[in-house]
């Protein structure tokens, strides 16, 4: 057996390289976080052959005294932190001391620096007994690194080409960008300059690092709650993708991949996504320093709440209050008889409902039953839907046959989804807004306000039902009738009477209000089935809402449905009341608008 030994210092600096410096854009992100954490407020990164041949990050800090330049290489010796209540709340980016050391350990590394007010710089290399020698420099901080892992061939053999070793350096400048929106920074790489930054606010670097496309389709997040609040921007749910590349999120400012934000994000997400796609999302949870513990891991990745179900509570309600903001109305096309003029709109206020006013003919019904939906009294509205009934004349006065040409005047303060004109192939409503077309989904989206209505009832214990004059019968396995008697009661607290009639039948004798339009046995037999598969339990609680959204899908207007055009406008209007009416409970999107700038363009108007 070995005797024991003390390691050497290299090779303790090597093995926590390891930890550290796994790639170039490990240590890339190292001296970047030095040179923000040093007060810097210009950053110049210049890189050759993706950061393995070198690395030279030059900032404006405040720089590193000549006495302290061999110090700042050796391990263990930071600046940033010097007792435990200081690690308790790190607000910087560094503080373990380690990254230096590690870097000069597996590279050749050297360091120019000038402190400010100093007479000149100072250069030091990473090499044994290696001395600061005089520099020139203007301010701040110059550290290259050149050939890494020189010195340890076996982990060099681990890199990966030139290209991808680049694309993990820019991500790795692209989220430190995002930090620091008041930091310009730019980016090199053998030659040819990549990008530059200038200081700007958040949303603008968001845009200008992540996209204008992300920033145009996604939703502002802004939430607060005593010591924790979270900014940022959540994508659109029907404009989502199927890769998690595009969840950029940061605590207190450092990039990490929490598994309790990353949970929160997928369940406030889970009612709105298509199938397997992923929630893009660019968020900046700041909080108390002493909340949140940041020394878990080497690369400081990872971090560690001290109340971990708080933050997931505050992070899941906060995106999904802001997935639940209503319909806004878009900003109109301006437009006019000429479309070479301009027409300039006022500032677009948020629509409401108008006060109903006292009509001069008979209104339609208020409570459009086929449907469940009802529909505010709105003067405009009212007056539209008379003409819609109203038949057309002939010159010699006699009725023809029904034609429905309705004059809808552009209305700039109406309501965002705009009014009916007319129903495509019994499956699209076509309405019109002060922007130009908008056609919806009548299934998607009366499917979305249903979801949502069962949803608030369960919740209140008032799930209203509805008995049936003539009971649905139909025939049902021994096993489904044997189910329907053992939980009769929690049956009726969904809205169900369902009631054996004889050893291979069952009657449904109610359903719920809300799904009276739907077909009863379909709901009936879909609601057994999943008793069957997973128990009474887990459909009142964890798969409760997969079970309304089932059976608002089949309580759902279906296509080839012939609606009046009182009957479509009450669904829009319920669509601009109801929360996520963007999406189905499937995730597809329920409607889509169609500017007028767009349609001249698919008709060449004004070429």
């Amino acid at each position: 057996m070995p005797t024991i030994a003390r390691l050497p210092d290299l090779l303790i600096s090597q093995i926590a390289a390891g930890e550290v410096v796994e790639r170039p854009a490990s240590v890339l992100k190292e001296l970047l976080e030095n040179s923000l954490d040093a007060g810097s407020t210009a950053i110049q990164v210049h890189l050759e052959e993706g950061g393995v041949k070198l690395i030279r990050i030059t900032d404006d800090g405040c720089g590193i005294a000549r006495d302290e330049l061999a110090l700042a290489l050796t391990r263990h010796a930071t600046s940033k932190i010097a007792s435990l209540d200081d690690l308790e709340r790190v607000a910087s980016f560094g503080f373990r001391g380690e990254a230096l050391a590690s870097v000069a350990a597996v590279a050749r590394l050297a360091i120019t620096s000038r402190e400010r007010g100093a007479a000149h710089a100072w250069k030091l290399r990473g090499e044994n007994g290696a001395e600061p020698e005089p520099a020139a420099l203007m301010a701040g901080t110059v550290v290259e690194m050149r050939d890494l892992y020189y010195n340890t061939p076996a982990r060099r053999k681990f890199l990966k080409s030139e290209s991808t070793e680049f694309a993990h350096c820019a991500d790795a400048v692209r989220r430190l960008a995002l930090t620091r929106p008041d930091v310009a920074i730019s980016l090199t790489h053998n030659g040819r300059s990549l990008f530059q930054l200038a200081p700007a606010d958040r949303a603008r670097r968001i845009a200008e690092v992540v996209g204008d496309d992300f920033v145009a389709a996604s939703r502002t997040v802004d939430a607060a709650a005593g010591p924790i609040s979270l900014t940022g921007f959540a994508i659109d749910p029907t404009r989502a993708s199927e890769t998690k590349d595009g969840q950029n999120v940061f605590v207190n400012g450092r990039f990490v991949r929490d598994k309790i934000i990353g949970h929160a994000l997928r369940e406030a997400y889970r009612d709105v996504l298509h199938g397997a796609r992923q929630p893009a999302v660019c968020l900046f949870l700041e909080i108390d320093p002493g909340l949140v513990d940041v020394n878990v891991h080497p690369a400081k990745t990872e971090v560690r709440f001290r109340d971990s179900r708080a933050v997931h509570q505050f992070v899941y309600h906060a995106i999904q209050r802001t997935l639940a903001t209503p319909i806004q109305a878009a900003e109109p096309t301006p437009v006019s008889e000429n479309r070479g003029q301009t027409t300039v709109f006022a500032e677009k206020k948020p629509w409401t409902s108008p006060a109903p006013t006292a009509p001069t003919f008979p209104p339609p019904l208020r409570h459009q039953g086929s449907l469940g939906v009802a529909e505010p009294a709105a003067t405009a509205y009212l007056a539209f839907a008379q003409a819609a009934q109203r038949p057309a004349t002939t010159s010699n006065g006699a009725a023809d046959a029904p034609q429905f040409r309705p004059e809808i005047p552009v209305d700039r303060d109406g309501p965002p989804l705009g009014y009916a004109l007319a129903q495509l192939h019994g499956i699209y409503i076509l309405a019109q807004n002060a922007g130009g077309l908008i056609v919806v989904d009548m299934h998607a989206a009366h499917e979305r306000i249903l979801y949502e209505k069962l949803k608030t009832a369960f919740d209140s214990r008032q799930v209203a039902t509805q008995n049936l004059l003539i009971p649905a019968i139909f025939s049902a396995d021994p096993v489904d009738v044997a189910a329907v008697e053992e939980h009769a009661a929690a049956l009726a607290d969904l809205g169900f009477q369902i009631a054996p009639l004889g050893p291979g039948q069952l009657g449904v004798r109610a359903v719920p209000a809300l799904l009276q339009s739907g077909d009863p046995v379909a709901l009936a037999r879909s609601l057994i089935a999943d008793l069957r598969e997973h128990g009474i339990t887990r459909l009142a609680t964890a798969r409760r809402n997969e079970l309304l959204a089932t059976m608002a899908c089949h309580g759902a207007v279906r296509a080839r449905r012939q609606l009046t055009i009182p009957e479509m406008n009450a669904l829009l209007r319920q669509m601009e009341e109801t929360e996520r009416a963007g999406q189905c409970n499937h995730g597809r999107p329920t409607w889509t608008a169609l500017s007028l700038n767009e349609l001249d363009k698919l008709f060449l108007r004004g070429r």
